[in-house]
C-alpha cells in the first residue's frame, strides 16, 4: 500500500474517532501511532499534517461542504463521508504538492472502502466543483 494512502486511511480513522469519542486529536494520534508502529514515520507525518489542517480549518471546510450540498444540512451527511470530504478539500485547497485529481481519486477510494456503495459518487460530486470549477482558491486561503 502506498504510504500516502495509508496516511489518509489513518487520518480518516483519527477524524472519525474524534467525532465519535470526543477525545483529543493528540491522544487519538498517539494511539494510532502505537497501534500502527510498523508504519513508516512518513506515514505518520502526512497523517498528522492532514488531521491538524482539518482541525484548524474545520469551520471553513464545513461551510464549503454545506455550500456544495444543495438542500442538505451538514448533520445529514454521514460522519465518514463528511470526514472524507474534509480531507479531500484540505488537500485540494491547502496542499499545493498534491494535484487536485489525485486528492479526488483518493477521497473516492476512501469512500468506496469505508463508506456506502453510493458514497464515491457523492464525494466526487462535491469535490469536483471545488477543484475544477473556479472554486479552487488555494492562494487566498493559505
Amino acid at each position: 500500500m502506498k504510504s500516502r494512502r495509508k496516511s489518509r486511511e489513518l487520518a480518516l480513522q483519527a477524524l472519525y474517532s474524534k467525532e465519535i469519542t470526543g477525545e483529543s486529536l493528540t491522544k487519538i494520534i498517539r494511539d494510532i501511532r502505537e497501534e500502527n508502529s510498523e508504519a513508516d514515520e512518513g506515514v505518520f507525518l502526512f497523517m498528522e499534517r492532514l488531521v491538524k489542517t482539518v482541525e484548524e480549518k474545520e469551520a471553513e471546510l464545513d461551510a464549503i461542504i454545506v455550500k456544495q450540498c444543495k438542500n442538505w444540512e451538514l448533520d445529514r451527511v454521514a460522519i465518514l463521508d463528511k470526514n472524507i470530504l474534509r480531507l479531500g478539500i484540505v488537500e485540494i485547497l491547502f496542499f499545493d504538492d498534491i494535484p487536485p485529481k489525485v486528492s479526488i481519486d483518493e477521497a473516492i477510494e476512501l469512500a468506496k472502502t469505508f463508506s456506502t456503495e453510493k458514497s464515491g459518487i457523492f464525494i466526487n460530486g462535491i469535490l469536483d466543483p471545488i477543484a475544477f470549477k473556479g472554486n479552487n482558491n488555494k492562494q487566498e486561503q493559505s
